[in-house]
């Protein structure tokens, strides 16, 4: 018997998406949402990149069609009720509605439960309910009971008797440390000296082809990119994401944990993976990658601390933010608890090209952004979305903007993270208190302000951080609020005592989103 032709998006391009290797392949390379939408230009790339890698890997196993849209790819296939196709569950509210669409008229025979994540949406489901008399009942789904749930499933960490490794299920209290001192980049500290780059892929005939392909859009066909070309940096196939998968294991996983919310101005990468993009393009699984990097603690290669907290970050915070995303609706997007309206200002959405932006932490993430298309999930937390909730911008315009800009941002990623983690729109579902800190965090975490022209320790006059100055201007617009929290009535406490408490306040409605 036949096996079906799979329809694969271009988020699930990886072996595990399809019932055996030999399978026939529809990949569908749609452009038309360039010319909707404004995205990073390594972002296209990427994506592009990707589906033309495995289309030339696959050769005749693979049906190759390039259109404007999903419909119109799909007529040009030859796909019908007479000639069906099937289809592992898409990753959006709207492309499951179109896909369900093609059900209702045949030209979908099939549509299996999403893959690529470390379990199930029934799984989630049947856990969720499980917990509704005391996880619900507090109107809470939390993250760490769901982490160690998904360990104890898939028997990450564990001790033979079925107990976290090490006794304890969470290790920071030995990572999440602040920079080392007195370097510029991670690999001239001490227990991180002669750290490797992350490893780079090397272009090929099918990135150049890709590159003249946006070219030509953005110069003939009036499609507009945000930010900066360059060279590839991220895997785009299966055999470069194990190689890079490896490279991290082997290489940066050791002083990841210790330093993962650090920052330093002179070492964009860290020792992060930099295999975010590559698993939400559904090259790497993240079980596999747990278990490779299980694989070097058990070897002794790697401490526990730094392997835990890697996993946490795969089987834990991923799939938590992937199920929330439906098991909260597609509504959820659309919360906005603090009735936050402004819009995203241009300096920012452009990515500051003008270089308008002075603050040394704000002007260093946007010019990351706009060059690699990726900063690492604390300068989008602390610096960006911090900025954006201090000044009350519109958490779905934030929302789409990191949807954009991001090269492994996709809207099931961006959804629960900005309007819940980052900008608290929805009222405390996701996080018990709003994450805005002023600029003695970004200090303590970093090496920006030494530089700076603002002075954090400052919230009043023309030097006055706008992180410090902001955090005391959000406390003081949302007091009422933040006063009713155990973990936020202190902050309002505080800024009761500041005797400039309303000159600080009008300087910073004054300043409002102008580029600090």
């Amino acid at each position: 018997m036949t096996t079906p032709r799979r329809w694969l998006f271009a988020d699930q391009l990886g072996p595990h998406f399809l019932d055996a290797p030999d399978q026939p392949v529809l990949l569908l390379e749609a452009t038309g949402v360039f010319r909707r939408r404004v995205f990073h230009r390594r972002k296209a790339h990427l994506i592009l990149s990707a589906l033309r890698h495995l289309a030339a890997e696959l050769g005749d196993q693979a049906l190759v069609v390039r259109s404007a849209t999903y419909r119109a790819g799909l007529a040009e296939a030859g796909v019908s009720a007479a000639a069906p196709i099937t289809v592992v569950d898409p990753t959006t509210h709207a492309a499951r509605r179109f896909v369900r669409q093609l059900v209702d008229d045949g030209s979908v025979a099939q549509v299996l439960p999403a893959r690529g994540f470390a379990i199930e949406e029934a799984q989630f489901e049947h856990w969720a309910a499980q917990g509704s008399a005391s996880r619900l009942g507090r109107g809470r789904l939390l993250m760490e009971d769901f982490y160690r749930d998904v360990r104890r499933h898939h028997r990450l960490l564990l001790d033979a008797d079925g107990r976290p490794e090490g006794g304890a299920w969470n290790y920071d209290a030995e990572n999440r440390e602040p920079p080392p001192k007195r370097v510029r980049t991670l690999a001239d500290a001490d227990g991180a000296k002669g750290l490797p780059e992350p490893w780079w892929p090397v272009e090929d005939d099918v990135d150049a082809g890709v590159r003249d392909d946006l070219d030509r859009m953005a110069r003939d066909d009036g499609v507009r990119f945000v930010g900066d070309d360059g060279p590839r940096r991220f895997a785009v196939t299966r055999a470069e994401a194990l190689t890079a998968l490896d490279h991290f294991v082997t290489h940066r996983l050791e002083p990841f944990g210790t330093y993962e919310d650090a920052m330093l101005a002179g070492d964009p990468w860290m020792s992060h993976s930099m295999l975010s993009a590559t698993m939400n393009l559904g090259l790497l699984h993240p079980v596999e990658a747990a278990q490779r990097a299980e694989r070097a603690y058990r070897d002794g290669a790697v401490r526990l601390a730094s392997v835990e907290g890697y996993v946490r970050q795969l089987v834990g915070w991923r799939d938590y933010v992937w199920h929330l995303y439906w098991h909260l609706g597609e509504d959820y997007r659309a919360r906005n608890a603090l009735q936050h309206t402004d819009d995203v200002p241009e300096w920012f959405a452009h990515l500051d090209p003008d270089g308008a932006v002075e603050a040394a932490c704000l002007k260093d993430v946007l010019r990351g952004v706009r060059e690699e298309g990726w900063v690492h999930h604390i300068p989008r937390l602390m610096v960006l979305a911090n900025y954006a909730l201090q000044r009350g911008w519109s958490p779905q315009q934030l929302t789409d903007w990191f949807h954009r800009v991001f090269v492994d941002g996709y809207d099931w990623v961006m959804v629960a993270n900005v309007v819940g983690m980052s900008q608290h729109a929805d009222g405390g579902v996701l996080a018990t208190k709003p994450y805005w800190s002023g600029g003695a965090y970004i200090d303590r975490m970093s090496d920006y302000c030494g530089g700076c022209r603002y002075d954090p320790k400052k919230r009043l006059g023309e030097d006055a951080c706008p992180f410090t100055a902001g955090y005391w201007a959000f406390t003081a617009r949302h007091q009422e609020l933040l006063a009713a929290n155990p973990r936020t009535r202190r902050a309002v406490g505080g800024l009761h005592r500041l005797p400039d408490a309303d000159a600080v306040v009008a300087q910073e409605r004054e300043r409002g989103s102008a580029a600090p």
